[in-house]
């Protein structure tokens, strides 16, 4: 990064919206109110969660209060809003010219809003900084999930990083840009919102170091659902087509054909089969050392049984998304949302 000059004074809101998330804030708040900078302000949007999240963020605004957090804090609920319309209604109620940004189930490190809003606040040069995310897995379920679902920093290509909203930052004149979250769209609306800016020009800055702690979902249904509505809204917003045809071409045609051709007329297919697989893994593989020694607290044989989860996972995870694109391909042919390329 270059060097910056002197800091100019930013208001910062910090932006979050949740729903059901009664089991994830007990160490997501605290990792709030224990920022090195504090936010301005903390908008949160409540989508209407019915297992106790809403009155539980209520608590945490009523004690900030009392105990003079130093900062804003506003809760609201918003019964039915999508993801997209939770966004944009927090950045509605805000008032920083810096919006950063996060998301339920992660665990923000203490120098993490410090760290995501410096470029900002010292220069003029960026638009967006783009954080990263690292995995806090449990067990060994947890940790092969990781490395089947989260990329490692030293694998992304600093120029063409689309962030996630768990952790991001932006100047509110970017995000008026380019209008906001597309509130037709449940799933992958923070890409949409990427896509624009870099469109519009905005200046994108990647920052692995401003990374957030998250936990991967603790089993199949939790894991397959996420995955399943990620492709639904690919297909609702014809995001990656080529990369889903892929997809389905590998397992619904080659595969097949090399294991018939292996059958029926050389066992060297099958070989072709191995390597491809090999080749289609093993990034994943090599993820796990890393991930192991960045979570100590794993026992040694769950990071062995690790291994075993990997390939059964990825193959569980491309199911759902198979399952799931076609539907939001369906619904985008009825639905016909607005264009949201610029």
């Amino acid at each position: 990064m270059p060097a910056a000059g002197p800091e100019i004074r930013e208001t910062i809101s910090l932006l979050l919206t949740v729903k059901n998330e009664a089991a994830s804030l007990p160490t997501l708040l605290p990792s709030i109110r224990e920022q090195s900078r504090l936010p301005d302000e903390l908008i949160i949007i409540d989508g209407g969660s019915d297992d106790g999240t809403y009155e539980t963020l209520l608590a945490f605004a009523a004690e900030r209060s009392r105990r003079g957090a130093g900062f804003r804090v506003l809760v609201e609920q918003l019964t039915g809003a999508n993801i997209s319309q939770g966004r944009n209604a927090a950045v509605a109620r805000s008032r920083g010219s810096i919006l950063a940004i996060t998301d339920a189930g992660v665990v923000l490190p203490e120098d993490w809003l410090e760290n995501i809003t410096a470029p900002l606040r010292k220069d003029r040069e960026w638009d967006v900084v783009s954080g990263f995310f690292h995995a806090l897995p449990q067990n060994s379920f947890e940790l092969a999930l990781s490395a089947v679902t989260l990329p490692l920093s030293h694998e992304i290509n600093r120029q063409r990083f689309l962030p996630s909203s768990r952790s991001i930052a932006l100047r509110r004149s970017a995000w008026e840009r380019v209008g906001g979250y597309p509130e037709w769209l449940d799933y992958g609306e923070d890409l949409i919102l990427d896509l624009r800016l870099r469109a519009r020009g905005a200046r994108f800055l990647f920052l692995p170091t401003a990374s957030v702690g998250y936990r991967p979902r603790k089993n199949l249904p939790e894991y397959g659902r996420q995955y399943f509505r990620y492709a639904r809204g690919d297909g609702k917003a014809n995001l990656w087509p080529m990369r889903h045809a892929v997809r389905y071409s590998v397992y619904l045609l080659l595969t097949p054909a090399l294991i018939y051709l292996g059958i029926f007329l050389h066992g060297v297919f099958f070989l072709l089969l191995l390597l491809g697989a090999l080749l289609y893994l093993g990034p994943l593989y090599r993820r796990l050392p890393a991930l192991a020694k960045r979570n100590p607290g794993l026992q040694l044989w769950q990071r062995c049984f690790a291994w075993f989860w990997v390939a059964p996972l990825r193959a569980y995870g491309d199911l759902a998304k198979m399952l799931g694109y076609p539907l939001g391909w369906w619904w985008r042919l009825r639905h016909r949302p607005p264009p949201w390329r610029p």
